[in-house]
């Protein structure tokens, strides 16, 4: 355990570093999952990736971790703003820019406002301590302040490491982290390992995460503008995105003359999009069928139609149920509330 003693009158989970770090490496390695019960989101352990985490030997565990943080694991993933530099960036300039002697933090100005929370963040700090790559001299508590640090050196093994992994920052690591970018949920795990299993042998063996192979079955959507004014959807889940936005919008009476896109939340916590075809980015909406999206039951999407008048849908999947021979393209179940007009400040004589 790392206790921490903190100043800080109204305590947050981000108020304990140590602990945020470690929800992140429970969600960017996979080993959890969330679902909505009710108006909670409950975290539980996924069990077939627990299993393959119990056959890793130590160095494979630390190593996954490892990997889990720097490749995958984004601030995004417990709160923070998106940054597009990634974790091993920010940690690879941080760690060289640390003097032989340490790096003094209380009292300095530059160091407290700007350095460990903007060019690190306290989160990769803790897991740089707890990883062993850096050794951190605490101060006494102050009022109103939360985790005083007087000094950050790095260690012997932490100095190799990040000096190993910054000959491929800009190369091949760059590279890897560019393409991984877009699907975290199709990496396997070992980016890190053609780079560090030279120096570490015993790290033969990957975390494997489960797939959700999408079957022939019918998905039932509960799509919300708000409280009041929904609609039930039941759509084969082998149809593609762009058919459930069609229905969307058949069932919203709302022309299709727009862009669109879908985002939710996958596995790791990070926020994936699938865009319009016309937005020339992939995925798209045209080959993504519905079954392919990693949803659970309970889990929601954000259906964004209209870049301009931003009209966002919650799309609930509510229900995975065999597939019905009856039922080929999407039907509506049920629904609630007055549709909106799409253009309600445009006057008849604008047309």
């Amino acid at each position: 355990s790392k206790p921490l003693r903190s100043g800080l009158k109204r305590l947050q989970q981000k108020s304990y570093p140590h602990i945020n770090g470690l929800y992140l490496l429970l969600r960017a390695s996979g080993l959890s999952l969330t679902a909505e019960e009710g108006k909670q989101t409950v975290l539980s352990l996924d069990q077939q990736a627990l299993d393959s985490w119990r056959s890793l030997n130590a160095t494979e565990r630390y190593f996954t971790l490892l990997e889990a943080w720097l490749v995958r694991g984004a601030g995004e993933i417990i709160g923070e703003s998106r940054d597009p530099l990634g974790s091993l960036f920010k940690c690879s300039t941080f760690m060289e820019r640390i003097p032989d002697t340490g790096l003094k933090v209380a009292g300095d100005r530059q160091a407290e406002q700007s350095t460990i929370p903007y060019l690190i963040g306290a989160y990769n700090l803790a897991l740089l301590e707890l990883f062993g790559c850096v050794s951190i001299t605490e101060g006494q508590p102050e009022a109103g302040k939360g985790w005083v640090i007087a000094r950050v050196k790095q260690t012997p093994f932490g100095e190799a490491l990040f000096k190993l992994l910054s000959q491929h920052k800009l190369a091949e690591m760059k590279m890897l982290l560019e393409e991984t970018d877009e699907d975290d949920e199709a990496i396997a795990f070992g980016a890190l390992q053609s780079v560090l299993q030279p120096y570490f042998p015993e790290w033969r063996n990957n975390l494997s995460l489960p797939e959700d192979a999408p079957g022939d079955s019918l998905y039932i959507f509960k799509v919300s503008l708000d409280a009041k004014t929904w609609r039930r959807l039941a759509i084969p889940a082998t149809l593609m995105l762009d058919d459930l936005s069609d229905a969307i919008l058949r069932a919203f009476d709302f022309d299709n003359d727009h862009l669109y896109e879908f985002s939710y939340r996958n596995r790791f916590g990070k926020l994936a999009r699938i865009h319009h075809p016309c937005m020339e980015e992939s995925p798209t909406t045209a080959e993504t069928a519905i079954g392919e999206v990693p949803l659970r039951p309970g889990a929601a999407m954000e259906y964004l139609f209209d870049f301009g008048d931003m009209w966002r849908f919650d799309v609930k999947l509510e229900e995975i149920s065999p597939a019905d021979a009856r039922v080929k393209k999407p039907k509506l179940l049920d629904k609630r509330g007055q549709s909106p007009p799409q253009y309600p400040n445009m006057d008849e004589d604008e047309w």
